[in-house]
């Protein structure tokens, strides 16, 4: 295929031309979504067994509030600098290739975290283990949104989504089945966090097999490979057409030389480009969603169920992020992302005022316990159906091609920041101004995000990647 040629003019648009791809072309793009999402299944599983093994923790490892918060956030705090060192290797190294060392550094920080003979040694195991999160929080999102078709990108890359809640869940049960086998016998907290080195193997495994992203391969100027991965998962005239629209713009961004800090701040619509990101980011984080994820336990204690009974009714938490997701994906298929990101704020913001209120009016006992655990859910509902799919969606569209994996690595580091400093403090403030206060204090950050979207979020819906980048360079230009 002449590129040379091709770039010399506009290209045919990519969705412009039907794929009707065979059968076993639609079953390889099924097993690559598969075989990568275990990313997300893992961000999700380590993210959310902290949420039950942290009480047994804290008794073996002597814990105290601070301490507590530093075992919680030292994750986040890593997957912070594994966001932007793993944008920028998957944008250097390859997507495939970042994914796979991400797989090691799983395995690695499971292993740590499990063998942890004291808080200190926990703590860095958590920061490992957040580096491959972080990483995998980028990266799998990107990969995804490069290997789908833009009329099937929503469906394919929130699944990603849905293996996060789907770890998150298996995280909730394991942790409620081992805690109830285990009975009080000590170290059954090790247990809990083992699991999460089984979903690592199979990762890595997996991804030996599995291609090269063909928008990266093309912005590296490997057109003939890019072809060959494209005609693995589309009909060969689709992707024929889809190369020829990809390498035009692969050019176009080389001659702007897109691709790191200094193009960010010498590029003005990149830049605001990057601080829409930002602000995506925070939105997400700031609703409270991983007070909910990582101290749902306590919360449903402190409201009035015994220490068991919060573990078994935390699984509805899981539960029901995991059927939201599906609702989710299927709305993106229908619904502009913009105002589900609203619609989503909204519902949140809602809950969130009724934790407060039920937590300060109601008295304790089985009214206020299963009273917090329905808005909880409800919360739920709404940030995984809504906000989160749309937000990891959104981040893996918006940034220009040559730049995408740092771009999302940047945000991510604003998102997985807030994520630190909310998990941090969240123990603290509940214990100085209460519950109510605190759920109130998310109300406020909800009014002011709500704001935000309405304002500056772009639409991306129904749009190549290609031709989404040539939008919002000429928005914001």
């Amino acid at each position: 295929m002449d590129v040379s040629k091709d770039t010399a003019q506009a290209p045919i648009p990519a969705t412009a031309v039907p794929d009707d791809a065979s059968p076993t072309v639609k079953r390889r793009l099924r097993v690559i979504t598969l075989i990568a999402t275990f990313g997300g299944l893992l961000f999700g599983y380590d993210t959310g067994v902290i949420n039950g093994a942290l009480p047994y923790m804290t008794e073996d490892l002597g814990l105290t509030p601070f301490t507590e918060g530093m075992v919680t956030s030292s994750l986040l705090l890593g997957a912070a600098l594994g966001a932007v060192t793993g944008g920028r290797l998957s944008d250097g190294r390859g997507r495939r290739r970042t994914i796979l060392v991400l797989a090691v550094v799983f395995f690695i920080g499971a292993l740590g975290c499990t063998l942890a003979p004291n808080t200190a040694i926990m703590v860095v195991a958590r920061f490992v283990l957040g580096l491959a999160v972080g990483g995998a929080s980028v990266t799998v999102p990107v990969y995804l949104a490069e290997v789908s078709p833009a009329e099937r990108r929503g469906a394919l890359v929130t699944r990603n989504e849905l293996m996060i809640v789907s770890g998150q869940l298996l995280a909730f049960t394991s942790n409620a089945i081992i805690a109830r086998v285990g009975d009080e016998s000590g170290g059954i907290w090790r247990w809990m966090l083992v699991i999460a080195t089984i979903p690592a193997v199979v990762l890595w495994f997996g991804m030996l097999v599995m291609p090269e992203s063909p928008r990266w391969l093309a912005s590296q100027s490997r057109f003939g490979e890019a072809l060959e991965v494209l005609k693995q998962v589309r009909s060969r005239q689709r992707a024929e057409a889809e190369l020829a629209e990809v390498s035009s713009l692969a050019v176009k961004d080389e001659q702007e030389k897109l691709g790191g800090w200094q193009d960010m701040k010498s590029t003005p619509w990149v830049r605001k480009l990057m601080f829409v990101g930002f602000g995506i980011a925070i939105v997400q984080q700031i609703t409270g969603v991983n007070t909910i994820m990582y101290y749902g336990t306590q919360i449903l204690t402190d409201a009035g169920f015994a220490a068991d009974s919060a573990l078994t009714a935390n699984i509805a938490n899981g539960v029901i992020s995991v059927l939201a997701t599906f609702v989710g994906i299927w709305l993106l298929g229908r619904v502009a992302r913009r105002p589900m990101l609203m619609a989503g704020q909204m519902g949140t913001t809602a809950a969130l005022l009724l934790i407060g209120v039920f937590s300060l009016t109601l008295p304790s006992g089985d009214g206020r316990a299963y009273a917090v655990l329905a808005m909880t859910v409800t919360f739920l509902a709404f940030q995984q159906g809504a906000i989160s799919p749309v937000t990891w969606l959104m981040l893996s569209e918006i940034f220009p091609m040559r730049m995408r994996g740092f771009g999302m690595g940047v945000a991510a580091v604003v998102l997985w920041l807030t994520n630190f400093v909310i998990g941090l403090v969240f123990p603290s403030l509940v214990d100085g101004i209460g519950i109510s206060n605190t759920f109130f204090l998310f109300v406020v950050a909800g009014l002011f995000s709500l704001a935000f979207v309405k304002r500056y979020v772009p639409e991306t819906k129904g749009r190549t990647l290609e031709t989404l980048e040539a939008e919002l360079k000429a928005r914001f230009s």
